[in-house]
């Protein structure tokens, strides 16, 4: 299965920058927690031994699967289950903003992975989000609460349960950060829907993406930031 027709085109530019920025992921045993639809999973399983945790039943009904990896339908009980360096990636993405027992997930990350594995957080920036609420959508109301450090909402998952980019160091010493890369800069403001659609703009935005993930001043301001952790 295909990512371009199959998922919308700002999923597909996420995915791509995420995968661009772990193309050292080769020949590793890794743990996609919280999969969804399997397309990450998928992916990386082409090189990988990939398994997939994912609690959502909806989700899983039309999985990415065409690569051979791992699926199971479960929460923080399955990690609980792994022996203690079980993993050398572990790979999170969006899912930690929606989960109550979120110090607990990190711990068990914490005991998992192998020594100087990788753990591969994807994270709401609540800068961007408050950049995307005022000049995108007029939300004015929204942008506020924001800056008043109440919490966010997304349709599908509910309420956005924002954490800062070093709080994963308080729920675990395990871990030390790597990088922290920038992830939709730009897509998220641009407004004319049609032009989206056109492959060589969405080239183009991919590329200018990327650079610019890797920028001081473009990661403050980014939708979602790609945490590189490491453990100790």
């Amino acid at each position: 299965m295909s990512i371009e027709g199959n998922v919308a085109i700002w999923e597909s530019l996420q995915k791509k920058i995420i995968w661009e920025q772990l193309k050292f992921v080769n020949g590793k045993r890794v743990l996609d927690f919280g999969s969804g639809n399997g397309i990450t999973a998928n992916h990386f399983a082409i090189e990988n031994k990939v398994i997939a945790i994912e609690p959502d039943e909806n989700m899983l009904q039309n999985r990415f699967k065409e690569n051979d990896y791992t699926q199971i339908k479960g929460d923080i009980k399955e990690l609980k289950k792994f022996e203690e360096e079980s993993f050398d990636v572990i790979l999170c993405h969006n899912v930690l903003e929606y989960a109550d027992e979120r110090e607990d997930i990190i711990k068990e990350f914490s005991r998992i992975l192998k020594n100087k594995g990788y753990l591969s957080i994807l994270k709401h920036n609540k800068a961007g989000r408050v950049m995307q609420m005022v000049v995108l959508l007029n939300n004015f109301e929204h942008a506020n609460e924001l800056l008043e450090d109440k919490n966010g909402h997304a349709e599908q998952f509910g309420t956005i349960n924002y954490y800062g980019d070093t709080d994963i160091l308080k729920w675990s010493d395990k871990f030390k950060i790597e990088r922290i890369l920038g992830i939709r800069t730009f897509w998220d403001l641009q407004q004319n829907q049609d032009i989206q659609k056109d492959k060589t703009w969405q080239e183009h935005m991919l590329q200018v993406e990327l650079k610019v993930s890797e920028l001081e001043e473009y990661i403050a301001i980014a939708s979602f930031h790609h945490i590189i952790l490491r453990k100790k």
